[in-house]
């Protein structure tokens, strides 16, 4: 950042905690203090994730146009937040049930031999957080998984129009119905995969190994199926192989008007993330830690990078949609499975 470039605010890590579907959380309260703040010149970037480490709950994340901005951010969102969880409190409770084995499950994976001692209690089980409350915490980004501070910089800058993707999404579409969120979700994906990815061997390889990557995250514990995804191929291949077909002929013809709006905005969106994405790789700019995370590796060359970035952002875009990791798993495989196997193939343009 140059002296004449004005100095940023620092990012607000506001985790709001709602053991509930967040959908009215985000569309209700998150959207428009999101809107009205960008309206007023007071954001500089924003995004949002799920996440369930003591308890379920939205971390919103807000970066002010300067420090001078900051006090009115925190309040304007302190007041928004506060107003919901008064109008329409989470009513479910995490702390017994099964929730709660599913959330220390996740516990016991996410920190196998790491600190844990920081979210435990006495009793060894996840610490959870009062439900319809919220904290400010430390904003800690990823800087090994997205290439250092120029990756994640590019990150936030892609997560903010995920993030509003997804909330006019849940705004206007039937997400709630499980058959429309896995296909809003496949689609997603069909789409990013294949601008990141335009060659189709590579691109059924890279979804096969998505999936096995899941697979080999949750051993032993039933999360990540595979013979009963195989089983539910035939009802979901052929109409799936048609769409991702046509999907891949929009994108390889650069015809993406011929699909549907909200597929074509994310086609030219993840053609400028990827560009970005290629642009940092050969300035040397990316920086990923090695997956032992022994040591940091600078990947120069655009056909490493982009695949290590396609995972996190991926996934990162099917959490804001709500969708589970044995779905996004499920979706992974039979995409891959119909781009190997051709099926339902045959050009059919996507309605």
């Amino acid at each position: 950042m140059s002296e004449l470039t004005p100095k940023r605010g620092a990012w607000q890590a506001m985790h709001v905690f709602y053991a509930a579907n967040p959908q009215p959380l985000l569309v209700q309260c998150v959207r428009p203090l999101i809107a009205s703040l960008t309206a007023d010149g007071l954001l500089a970037g924003h995004f949002f994730i799920n996440y369930w480490l003591e308890g379920p709950h939205v971390r919103l994340r807000l970066r002010p146009v300067g420090p001078e901005a900051e006090p009115e951010v925190r309040r304007r969102a302190e007041e928004a937040v506060s107003a919901f969880l008064k109008a329409r409190p989470a009513l479910y409770e995490v702390d017994s049930g099964f929730l709660n084995e599913f959330y220390n499950t996740l516990f016991d994976i996410e920190f196998p031999d790491g600190d844990r001692a920081a979210f435990m209690g006495e009793d060894g089980r996840m610490n959870l957080r009062p439900n319809n409350s919220f904290s400010y915490e430390p904003y800690e980004p990823e800087y090994g998984k997205y290439g250092g501070p120029a990756g994640v910089e590019l990150a936030e800058w892609h997560f903010a129009h995920s993030s509003d993707l997804v909330m006019e999404a849940l705004g206007s579409m039937n997400l709630h119905l499980r058959t429309v969120l896995l296909g809003t979700s496949a689609q997603l994906m069909m789409v990013m995969a294949g601008v990141f990815l335009p060659d189709r061997e590579e691109l059924g390889n890279y979804l096969d190994s998505y999936y096995e990557f899941w697979h080999r995250a949750f051993p032993g514990t039933g999360f990540i199926g595979s013979t009963e995804y195989d089983r539910t191929y035939e009802q979901t291949g052929p109409g799936l192989g048609r769409r991702f077909e046509a999907v891949l002929e929009a994108l390889g013809s650069g015809e993406t008007g011929r699909l549907p709006g909200f597929l074509a905005g994310w086609a030219e969106h993840c053609r400028e993330l990827r560009r970005r994405a290629e642009a940092l790789a050969v300035a040397g700019e990316l920086v990923f830690r090695s997956w032992d995370g022994s040591r940091d590796e600078r990947v120069t060359d655009p056909a490493v990078a982009l695949p290590l970035l396609l995972s996190p952002y991926m996934h990162m875009t099917n959490n804001r949609l709500h969708v589970t990791i044995r779905d996004e798993a499920y979706l992974s495989h039979l995409l891959g499975r119909v781009l190997r196997e051709g099926a339902g193939t045959g050009g059919v343009v996507v309605p």
